[in-house]
């Protein structure tokens, strides 16, 4: 997953004379087999309660909330970010900032519970994942989560199709639904792959992925991480795509990218340093590959978290 949170596409504002109330406006556009529902609050509000009969995909799109779900510690929640919540689980929000000049978006897509099962079902059958009880199925203990690209293309799609026109919509849709299925876990699976816990997946990948974890500091091989895996490179490419949505060199640079940026936290460390850290040779391909993930140059990104501290 890539280190930086993709923004989704934002539908425009309702109109000041449309709104039915300040806090949670809902648009509602009805599918076949899911509810786009778009929420606008433009006042300061808290604890609004929110809950849905179906599991639900909620993604920020504007301003802040702050999110109070399952007992556990409340946690912000911003744009870029996804929730999924299951059904019949009461969230509560506040709304902390929000206000006519800075509302807060969000969407929530509720899916019907037959197109879970069934796409989980089909997805065992006919590409099951390496490994005994490695299955295809959606991560409830990992329910927030940063948008990667291709998560972040599915849900704007499925957003399209929803607040669209077409007569074919509802077939699209529900194609776009499955792949936003598989997108979620793997995303869910890079979440639990991260998490410097001990990685609890029975996948031949696991052996590969720590490998990476403690070699961050040199450069790694696609040969090594085979060898790991006991694959050959066809097959250990296809699985490691298959599990995490990315290929191995991606998941590669992201992990070397978030070393560096844990380097480059402290004020006095050089960017050749840091490079070097972390594997690369080259200088001046460090600080291009930083900057396509992050946006800034290693550079910018020290000086920004220097002065945020």
């Amino acid at each position: 997953m890539m280190s930086i949170k993709t923004l989704l596409d934002k539908p425009s504002l309702t109109h000041e004379k449309s709104l039915k109330t300040l806090v949670e406006n809902r648009t509602i556009f009805s599918l076949d087999h899911c509810e786009l529902n778009i929420f606008e609050t433009y006042k300061k509000s808290d604890l609004v309660p929110l809950k849905f009969n179906d599991l639900v995909v909620t993604s920020m799109l504007r301003g802040k909330k702050v999110m109070h779900l399952f007992d556990e510690p409340k946690f912000e929640y911003l744009p870029g970010e996804t929730v999924i919540v299951p059904s019949n689980v009461e969230m509560k929000i506040d709304f902390p900032e929000a206000s006519k000049e800075n509302p807060t978006q969000c969407i929530a897509l509720a899916i019907d519970n037959k197109v879970i099962t069934d796409t989980l079902s089909f997805l065992n059958e006919k590409y099951p994942k390496e490994g005994k009880n490695n299955l295809w199925k959606l991560d409830h203990e990992n329910y927030f989560f940063y948008n990667n690209i291709e998560l972040a293309n599915t849900i704007n799609k499925l957003i399209k199709e929803c607040m669209g026109t077409s007569i074919t919509k509802d077939a699209l849709a529900d194609l776009t639904l499955q792949e936003l299925i598989i997108r979620i876990i793997q995303t869910q699976t890079v979440k639990r792959f991260n998490n410097s816990k001990t990685i609890n997946i029975d996948s031949p990948i696991v052996a590969s992925i720590e490998y990476i974890k403690n070699n961050i500091q040199n450069p790694i091989q696609l040969k090594d991480l085979c060898e790991k895996a006991c694959m050959s490179t066809t097959s250990f490419y296809r699985n490691f795509k298959k599990e995490l949505g990315i290929s191995p060199i991606e998941y590669i640079l992201n992990e070397k990218i978030k070393f560096a940026k844990k380097l480059l936290s402290n004020p006095k460390i050089q960017i050749n340093e840091v490079s070097y850290a972390t594997g690369f040779e080259d200088c001046n391909y460090f600080i291009r590959l930083f900057k396509k993930y992050e946006g800034v140059t290693p550079k910018q990104y020290q000086l920004m978290n220097f002065t945020a501290h």
